[in-house]
């Protein structure tokens, strides 16, 4: 495998340069107002706020219960008192009467009761504190690599979303330099149209040459009409990534862009790629979630400890004094000893989960290997279809140019002239889409390299 080319970036003429300087501003523009984006950022502040969500797991939480009970009938608590009590004070006056002493103790009747008090208040500040927790610190955790998972969602839509503007600012001149030549080519033809009226009026030639060479005209209609329509789409699927209206402006740029000679080592780029790429990053917290579920699974015959204090007031009336206030605390043990099996069935799904992203991260690593050199060769094969272009171009120009001469003089036939003429046109479009081209694969260079920074 050829390892390095040499990439000449611009002594040849392509637009795009200082162009930078306008095309930075729509990237940023874009990055700051698509509306795919948007979504993405919005799904990725989502999954921060999730995680925020789980830390407070970790703190006490601290709620009012209140409850007010009004009962009627249920059951009735018979309490013997006077039963109890009776036999003993009757002792007692007797004595007392044997000795002259007051014989004052009463006797009582049984009691009853209902169960349920007529009214009843219970009002209390339950305060309930997690001291260990497995499902609460795993759940932080995960929750914590699926926000970077998200983040790295958004890393990529951006990488993706400035090739997307690069690529479309390039179709878009692309199509208005084709629009640019059409124009051109349109005073060929009018001077055709005049020399070939000029030689039939001397009777140099017939006057199916003047129509041929009106023809040729309506043609050139159609394909203006044509280059015209795919220039407008272009330019509204710009606008479109930038979030803007379908028709504002485009501004253009006529730098040119002058680098130096700049060396690429194939495997340097694909091993910086693997590092720096966002799917790979995306896939390796992907994998830290799946190890933090599989902990968790593992940790699933491992108590539960809970703390919980409650101070509050109860009676059968509010009243909130230091009579009718109370306070309980309690430590609260949950401890699953047996669940069907259940838990092992789902480490073994957890380890197979964790194969399965272990595999999709070769898979994606292979995938990038490929993408860089595709790329690579693709630049490079671009890079060449431009020198080809210019030479093709310089040779038909001069082909015309000689035709065009003879033509005029009446030494050769008017098919002659249209192909010669048709010949050029077409190496001047071919030159304008070679060069195009070469600027979006380098785009999409950029793209899979990771060569393109953000701010």
């Amino acid at each position: 495998m050829k390892t390095t080319f040499l990439l000449i970036l611009y002594s040849i003429g392509i637009i795009v340069s200082s162009q930078e300087l306008v095309l930075d501003s729509y990237i940023n523009t874009a990055l700051e107002s698509n509306l795919s984006l948007q979504q993405k950022q919005a799904s990725y502040e989502k999954s921060v706020l999730a995680l925020k969500e789980a830390r407070g797991l970790f703190f006490p939480n601290v709620g009012l219960n209140a409850r007010y009970t009004v009962a009627e009938g249920g059951r009735i608590i018979k309490f013997p008192l006077g039963d109890l009590l009776n036999p003993i004070y009757n002792s007692l006056n007797r004595i007392n009467q044997e000795y002259d002493l007051p014989t004052g103790f009463p006797l009582l009747e049984n009691e009853e009761f209902p169960f349920y008090r007529p009214t009843e208040q219970e009002t209390k500040l339950r305060i309930t504190q997690p001291i260990f927790n497995k499902e609460i610190f795993y759940n932080q955790q995960i929750k914590k690599d699926l926000m970077q998972v998200e983040k790295a969602g958004v890393d990529v839509y951006r990488r993706e979303l400035v090739y997307e503007v690069k690529s479309a600012y390039y179709q878009y001149w692309q199509t208005a330099e084709v629009l640019d030549l059409i124009d051109n080519t349109y005073e060929l033809l009018d001077e055709n149209i005049r020399v070939n009226e000029k030689l039939f009026e001397n009777n140099m030639v017939t006057a199916d040459n003047v129509f041929k060479s009106k023809a040729e005209l309506s043609k050139l209609e159609q394909k203006k009409a044509e280059a015209f329509k795919n220039y407008q789409m272009a330019g509204a699927y710009f606008n479109f990534l930038l979030n803007r209206d379908l028709n504002a402006q485009i501004l253009p740029d006529s730098a040119i862009l002058k680098m130096n000679v700049r060396n690429f080592n194939l495997n340097e780029l694909i091993a910086n790629s693997l590092n720096e790429r966002e799917e790979i990053k995306q896939l390796e917290y992907y994998q830290s979630v799946n190890r933090k579920v599989t902990k968790l699974k593992q940790s699933g015959t491992l108590p539960n400890l809970t703390g919980v204090v409650d101070y509050g007031f109860q009676g059968e009336e509010y009243s909130f004094t230091r009579d009718n206030d109370f306070i309980l605390a309690s430590v609260v043990l949950q401890w699953n000893l047996f669940q069907g099996l259940q838990n092992k069935r789902k480490i073994e799904q957890a380890r197979i989960d964790e194969m399965i992203i272990r595999d999709k991260m070769m898979e994606a690593r292979q995938n990038i290997n490929l993408q860089i050199v595709n790329s690579y060769y693709s630049l490079e094969s671009a890079f060449k279809n431009i020198e080809a272009a210019r030479s093709v171009l310089e040779a038909s120009e001069q082909t015309f140019n000689i035709v065009r001469k003879k033509f005029n003089q009446g030494q050769v036939p008017l098919i002659e002239y249209i192909d010669a003429r048709n010949e050029y046109t077409k190496a001047d479009q071919n030159l304008i889409i070679a060069k195009y081209d070469y600027l979006i694969k380098y785009a999409d260079f950029e793209r899979v390299t990771c060569m393109y920074q953000f701010d």
